[in-house]
């Protein structure tokens, strides 16, 4: 009888190690390789922007990973992502959490968040020349104006939401719907008043009149969501952070 227990013994620690191993936390496989695996879409200005000529990106959250890794004391790998396939990259692994992203419930069911270190507020907009054909919501979601969006993003399921009567035409990134409204394919586009600020500055768009800003969202990094003790890590750097000022300094280095 001894023996069996003892045997029985062995192999309930021998489980229990063999569970542990895999279920090992990214924070051990980051330290362990000495990267740390960031996916961004590289389409986001001011947030993530990437530079085609040489292959390199800028923005906020290319500040934020930065100086997470330097805490870490790890090198970064930014691995190229988009909006359709942002949260499926951290479920199947292919980076270990992602850039800034709106924190919803249809993300929340199968990826883990962050603290939100940063909000935003949703606007439509539309070209200058065009904006005297406009004034509030209902004037947009009419037959016949038709709404840019890009598929797989916060904006896409928002635009439906709010625009039934109008003509949602879906591009997919690295298209944007902005781009459908600055070549005359079409009227509208909705976007985070962070983008649209920086989109004014450099094109002829502007505020929809007549429009108040709707769905505040908070805006958050994604993470596996079985891997309590990498979020743990992070929420707890967020807070430190914070405490800092840093984030507070990085949104007034980028215009936020």
């Amino acid at each position: 009888m001894k023996r069996i227990l003892k045997a029985a013994a062995v192999a309930a620690v021998g489980l229990a190690l063999s569970g542990a191993a895999q279920a090992q936390s990214a924070l051990n496989e980051i330290l362990d390789t000495g990267v740390l695996k960031v996916g961004t879409t590289g389409d986001w200005n001011p947030m993530s922007l990437r530079d085609p000529a040489t292959n390199s990106y800028k923005g906020f959250d290319i500040d934020v990973m930065n100086e997470l890794a330097a805490d870490l004391g790890v090198k970064v790998e930014f691995v190229p992502t988009d909006w359709k396939t942002l949260v499926n990259g951290v479920v199947a692994g292919k980076y270990h959490l992602t850039g800034s992203a709106s924190i919803s419930p249809p993300r929340m069911k199968v990826a883990g968040f962050s603290e939100s270190y940063i909000s935003v507020e949703i606007f439509p907009f539309t070209l200058k020349e065009n904006a005297e054909k406009f004034n509030g919501y209902d004037s947009i979601n009419q037959p016949g104006v038709k709404v840019a969006t890009t598929l797989g993003t916060t904006f896409e399921k928002l635009a439906r939401e709010w625009f039934p009567n109008a003509d949602i035409k879906v591009v997919e990134a690295p298209a944007r719907g902005f781009q459908e409204v600055l070549a005359g394919r079409a009227d509208v586009f909705i976007t985070s008043n962070i983008e649209g600020s920086t989109l004014e500055k450099k094109f002829p768009i502007t505020r929809v009149p007549g429009t108040e800003p709707r769905a505040p969202t908070p805006i958050a990094m994604l993470l596996p969501q079985a891997d309590q003790v990498w979020i743990n890590y992070v929420n707890n750097w967020v807070k430190v952070k914070q405490a800092k000022g840093f984030f507070e300094a990085t949104k007034a280095k980028w215009g936020l």
